[in-house]
């Protein structure tokens, strides 16, 4: 009798091994990317507590619903219970345990928690294979199944064939059942979003955080955190934006250009962040050709990415539109007709548009945006022999430097003209022909370099050159041995070349990834209207100058008095520096609220609002 009793208490054993299986990924979460943050083993104690008492007590409960309310059938009817629940059990280990281990193998590369925008990728996977090597995804591979083996062979051995049939047994289920709803009811009270003893330490607040609650939490995929904000009841937060991006901005109080409808090459340079130039403080002998280019021409060394990834950059770079902390407007087609772009506004001149990417056009739906943007001439990785196609992603960067040459050197120079170049060697898995530097991740941005110096070199020799405008700026950073929690991670180089430059200058204004159109096009004599969230930082009317910048976790305000840094995640502020009453917290919250995706107007509208 007592043996049958025992079985009755498996739900118990159930809980306390999933407790277990979320202190293991917790641990293996930390000891796998302690490399981006050093931490004490009190630390690790610590946000081994906070974990269990912030989710993993109302996840585990969550999670066992099933075999609870599947005891209670057995029990009354006399349900075979364990052949019953083997299907939800393997479910559930394939589940929980692509989560824990996709969640620490992803940080490395995101360094924020694995979320809904995961999805957002699997269209396209070749963004993930093209990044890693066949070894890397195997080992992985096995850990996962391991895990998934560690999680549903326990849960089924655990579980007895049948429920005892004995009196007790059912008012023994009946008490369980009130202590499983008691259980529930604590385990939320004890819920918070990852908000530790040091709430400050972004790692250990993403560590903290039950990674299955931080995924189911993180649906749907365009969260809306603008929600939070225009419903805090802070008066403060209510501020207009008005006067801090201002549509009138025409009066340009600094001219740069000697020519007044140039032809534009922009180069979009992969993840070429300032952490690789010595002149924005950076790891010195990275990038020479930038170092010789930069006294040439205008350098912008006080400019800032709005964003993480290349899917949110280009259309920063493009659409002078700010990013969203958790969503891609690159993706959403049915947005694109509300988005400006500079290929538009310049084919409106006379301009022939054209891009250039070496690779697919798949990912994140960028051959979609692209056309609508207006870029009438695309040319990817097919436009390439197969020979050429030797990189991971695509043809490397020599190659494609040379045909964005031959593309221009072949221009009709009757017809202006602009083309965008995208690059892609400096990224993931960092296989280059170029063998400068040991450290392959900085050896990939040296070749990048080495391959713009090329490029303007040839560009120089070509009767075009001098109405030529070159403009040379990064889709976003790359974290190289630093976090989000680091302002300079956002800070970026961008430099002007060619003939149609003025004169060699380097400015000191302010200014965001965003705000490249408005400021061009007023360079050229023409309005900008029509980009509500991009400012002519050259305007005398550009009187506050801040930039704003976000990644999935949190976002960055960055003014003249100093910096502050927002966690999304634990609802705190995780640096300031100085303190300034909460105002750079306020402002970012207020353009949270104000440009949230759901709210996102044509820009018709949102000027006839400001007015």
């Amino acid at each position: 009798m007592n043996y049958e009793l025992k079985k009755l208490h498996f739900l118990e054993y159930l809980y306390c091994l999933l407790l277990l299986v979320f202190l293991v990924g917790r641990v293996g979460f930390m000891l796998y990317n302690r490399h981006i943050d050093t931490f004490s083993f009190l630390d690790a104690l610590l946000v081994c507590r906070d974990g269990l008492l912030g989710h993993d007590l109302f996840v585990a409960a969550i999670l066992l619903a099933v075999p609870w309310l599947a005891s209670l059938a057995a029990l009354r009817w006399q349900l075979p219970l364990r052949r019953l629940l083997i299907p939800y059990y393997i479910l559930l280990a394939v589940v929980v345990g692509i989560i824990i281990l996709a969640d620490a193998v992803m940080y490395e590369f995101w360094q924020f928690k694995l979320s809904a925008v995961v999805l957002s990728y699997a269209a396209s996977p070749e963004g993930a294979t093209n990044s890693v090597s066949l070894s890397f995804i195997l080992w992985r591979v096995l850990a996962g199944v391991a895990l998934m083996c560690l999680i549903a062979i326990p849960c089924i051995l655990l579980t007895p064939s049948r429920m005892p049939s004995v009196p007790i047994a059912r008012l023994w289920m009946r008490n369980i059942s009130i202590i499983w709803t008691f259980l529930l009811f604590c385990s939320a009270f004890f819920l918070r979003v990852g908000d530790v003893y040091d709430s400050r330490r972004l790692f250990l607040n993403h560590a903290a955080v039950n990674p299955v609650y931080a995924f189911a939490a993180s649906f749907p995929m365009d969260k809306d955190y603008g929600a939070r904000y225009r419903n805090d009841g802070d008066e403060a937060v209510c501020e207009p934006l008005s006067d801090l991006y201002p549509s009138d901005m025409d009066d340009v109080s600094d001219s740069l250009l000697s020519v007044r409808r140039p032809d534009i090459l922009l180069v979009l340079i992969e993840s070429f962040g300032g952490r690789f130039i010595e002149e924005l403080g950076g790891i010195p002998g990275v990038a020479p050709q930038w170092s010789r280019l930069i006294p040439e021409g205008i350098f912008w060394d006080n400019y800032y990415s709005n964003s993480f990834r290349t899917d949110r950059g280009t259309v920063s770079v493009y659409s002078g539109w700010l990013s969203y902390p958790t969503v891609s407007l690159m993706k959403h087609p049915e947005w694109h007709d509300r988005l400006p772009s500079l290929a538009k506004s310049l084919e409106r001149e006379g301009y022939a548009t054209s891009y250039l990417y070496a690779g697919a056009m798949t990912n994140m739906g960028k051959r979609d945006y692209l056309e609508h943007m207006h870029f009438r001439q695309l040319l990817d990785g097919s436009a390439f022999p197969p020979e050429c196609l030797t990189g991971s992603w695509g043809a490397d960067d020599s190659t494609s430097a040379m045909r964005a040459y031959h593309e221009i050197a072949r221009r009709d120079t009757s017809q202006r003209w602009f083309m965008a170049y995208q690059t892609l060697s400096s990224h993931e898995p960092w296989r280059v022909p170029y063998h400068r530097l040991e450290d392959e991740k900085l050896n990939a941005f040296a070749y990048t370099d080495a391959c713009l110096g090329q490029l303007v070199d040839s560009l120089k020799t070509l009767p075009q050159w001098d109405r030529m405008l070159v403009i040379l700026l990064p889709d976003h950073g790359f974290l190289y041995r630093q976090s989000y929690e680091d302002p300079e991670f956002f800070h970026s180089p961008m430099l002007w070349l060619g003939g149609a430059v003025k004169e060699p200058r380097r400015m000191s204004v302010l200014m965001n990834q965003s705000d490249l159109c408005a400021t061009l096009l007023s360079q050229m004599g023409l309005r900008h209207d029509d980009y509500p969230w991009s400012r002519n930082v050259l305007s005398r009317r550009y009187t506050r100058p801040f930039v704003y910048c976000n990644f999935p976790a949190g976002f960055m305000v960055r003014d003249a008095e100093g910096t502050t840094i927002y966690d999304l995640t634990a609802d705190e502020v995780i640096l300031e520096q100085p303190a300034d009453d909460r105002r750079r917290e306020l402002l970012g919250k207020n353009i949270l609220k104000e440009a949230a995706p759901s709210l996102v107007p044509p820009a018709s509208r949102l000027r006839e609002e400001r007015e």
